[in-house]
């Protein structure tokens, strides 16, 4: 191993480590600390697998794939922070995603699962680092898939909440029926029939009797 790439992943497993007390300075959210340790433990666990069976190339190429969606991601944000009638990011990101996950699957299976099974030493050997044997190639492309398969799951997640949402918003309001406000005219009405017709005691009031007498 070269000293850039054994810098890198030194650096990247300082970075994910030192996130641990950064939740605590932060004042996180105690809901979304589990949240973080999974993210943050996902990290950690395929980086040292990486860099513990010597898997420098194949991890190299994945982390780098992974965190360019990401920037891709934070970039949407970003604008989207700006101006919220910019979505198009997002939909970018939403597409870049899914083939980031593909083509993590695709690299995993063809290097792992083909690659490394076509060699020649395949025995197991901690002296010369050499982890080649079947039980550790079937963990490591079962540790990739299920963590694939995870992301994949809140990813369709968010999108579903998302649409959910945005749905929500451009529902039309209900309209509200107006209230029927009754005028002197229908207290007349009232007073004399009802529904237009004359009733008894307006047709025998005592105007109308002194009519008749004279």
């Amino acid at each position: 191993m070269t000293f850039q790439m054994k810098f890198f992943y030194i650096s990247q497993l300082a970075y994910w480590l030192h996130a641990f007390p950064e939740l605590y300075f932060q004042k996180t959210k105690k809901e979304d600390i589990p949240r973080q340790l999974v993210y943050i433990g996902l990290y950690l666990f395929h980086i040292a697998g990486a860099y513990l069976l010597n898997l420098n190339h194949l991890g190299l190429v994945l982390l780098v794939l992974h965190y360019f969606v990401e920037f891709l991601f934070h970039i949407s944000r970003l604008f989207y922070f700006s101006d919220e009638k910019y979505q198009k990011g997002f939909s970018l990101w939403a597409v870049l995603f899914v083939l980031g996950r593909l083509l993590t699957l695709i690299l995993s299976v063809l290097t792992v699962g083909f690659g490394l099974a076509r060699a020649e030493n395949q025995k197991l050997d901690f002296s010369t680092g050499n982890f080649n044997v079947l039980a550790v190639r079937i963990a490591v492309l079962a540790s990739i898939c299920i963590t694939q398969a995870f992301m994949m799951w809140k990813f369709i997640n968010f999108q579903l909440r998302r649409w959910r949402e945005h749905s929500t918003f451009q529902a039309p309001p209900v309209k509200k029926k107006p209230a029927v406000t009754k005028g002197r005219s229908s207290r007349k009405g009232a007073e004399n029939g009802v529904n237009g017709t004359v009733t008894s005691n307006g047709a025998d009031s005592p105007r109308n009797r002194k009519e008749k007498s004279s």
